[in-house]
């Protein structure tokens, strides 16, 4: 394996783990809710079952990630993205997210970030299952379909 040291930023992740981090522990001091986007998504989604004070912070949040991203491009630059697959496989690809962390009862942001941080062995079974997941994916697309 060979490191790209032109795109390796661990300083820049470091910081924006701790970004995530202290957004993470703000959310569940203050409001006692989990950061998990499919959660927070889920939730918008649900206009019946949904109480009415929950819906600001959660817009609030979203807002935030999406402008998060506006500052930091205006400040350093967006990066470069490369998509090397068509509309149907990416579309396929998302549904099959959204089944998984419906049926994993979150995503890697909820079981992974606050999960583990709170110690829960649920989300230590489902981060396993989503890295061991993705490193047989990763390893399988890498060195035998190609």
């Amino acid at each position: 394996m060979i490191i790209n040291w032109q795109e390796f930023t661990p300083i820049a992740s470091l910081i924006g783990g701790a970004i995530l981090g202290l957004g993470a522990v703000f959310l569940i001091i203050f409001k006692g809710r989990i950061a998990g986007i499919s959660g927070i998504i889920g939730a918008l989604m649900q206009f019946q079952n949904t109480p009415k004070d929950h819906y600001l912070w959660r817009i609030l949040f979203l807002l935030g990630l999406i402008g998060s991203y506006q500052i930091y491009s205006i400040i350093f630059g967006a990066p470069t993205i490369e998509i090397n697959t068509n509309s149907i496989e990416l579309v396929i690809a998302g549904l099959l997210v959204g089944f998984g962390t419906r049926m994993g009862s979150g995503c890697t942001s909820g079981h992974g970030v606050c999960g583990l941080g709170r110690l829960s062995t649920r989300s230590l079974v489902a981060t396993l299952s989503f890295m061991t997941s993705g490193f047989i994916v990763c390893y399988l697309l890498l060195h035998w379909i190609n």
